[in-house]
């Protein structure tokens, strides 16, 4: 029996519109009803992702940050794992010296060095505030993450992925879409968050079901008992998947749930 539904934001439960469909609020409504648990497990900052669980109607804490975060919703920290400041540093010089925008989070604030068309576009879609200021005037510590973003050349940020992980091969470093590259902490894993989660409620893994689109959901399928795919994943993430749903939206997560759950 599924006691605990850990799922992806983006792709997943939210499609391109950036609103819910009435299906799948429907779905986690009546989860929540039945007792099960349902945590919203993303790559967005925990304010961003917080506004998203109260309009599912969610109590549960939220795993943000790809792991690296699990707060509640009134702001009690239960896990933390930060970058180390001077990987951190090395990252934004690296990014400095190629031109290379990226977002900084410390202490769930998002900064940025340039008001760009990459951070306007960015923000726009998930209506999250930014700080707009030079990263050289900042202390830099408390870093939730770094995302690196190119909306325009995917082959640039897989070139990102692959050149950070051999430098800094310490850090966990992944394409959370095909234009965002995150760089957090080793244990900023979403498989470390659900495996905090299921030692914290007292789960076993068998009573977890995990479902995601996208290559930084393979943690989170591998801590799963029952690891879902969306139809409009990764052919990668697609390995890891015991089942294959339809697209986002087409409301995939409502079929899974439908059946392993209902």
């Amino acid at each position: 029996m599924i006691k605990l539904v850990a799922t992806d934001i983006d792709g997943t439960i939210l499609g391109g519109s950036f609103q819910f469909s009435k299906a799948v609020i429907s779905c986690v409504n009546k989860l929540t009803q039945q007792g099960v648990k349902v945590v919203l497990v993303t790559g967005r900052m925990h304010e961003a992702a917080l506004k998203l669980a109260k309009e599912l109607g969610l109590t549960t804490p939220i795993v943000s940050y790809q792991g690296g975060l699990i707060k509640t919703q009134d702001g009690q920290t239960l896990y933390e794992r930060t970058l180390d400041p001077e990987r951190a540093k090395e990252v934004i010089k690296w990014a400095k010296e190629n031109n290379n925008h990226i977002n900084l989070y410390m202490d769930d604030v998002l900064y940025v060095e340039n008001d760009n068309i990459a951070i306007k576009r960015y923000t726009g879609e998930r209506y999250i505030p930014y700080k707009v200021c030079s990263f050289d005037g900042l202390t830099i510590e408390h870093v939730n993450k770094i995302l690196a973003i190119d909306f325009n050349d995917a082959q640039k940020v897989t070139s990102w992925v692959n050149y950070l992980s051999k430098r800094m091969p310490e850090l966990y470093i992944v394409k959370s879409t095909p234009y965002f590259c995150e760089i957090s902490n080793s244990e900023a894993k979403k498989s470390c968050a659900v495996e905090f989660l299921q030692n914290y409620w007292g789960l076993k893994k068998e009573e977890i079901l995990t479902i995601g689109d996208q290559n930084n959901d393979i943690e989170l399928l591998k801590a799963g008992g029952v690891s879902v795919a969306m139809g409009n994943a990764t052919d990668e993430l697609k390995k890891y998947a015991d089942y294959v749903t339809d697209s986002v939206d087409n409301d995939g997560f409502v079929k899974a749930i439908e059946k392993y759950c209902f």
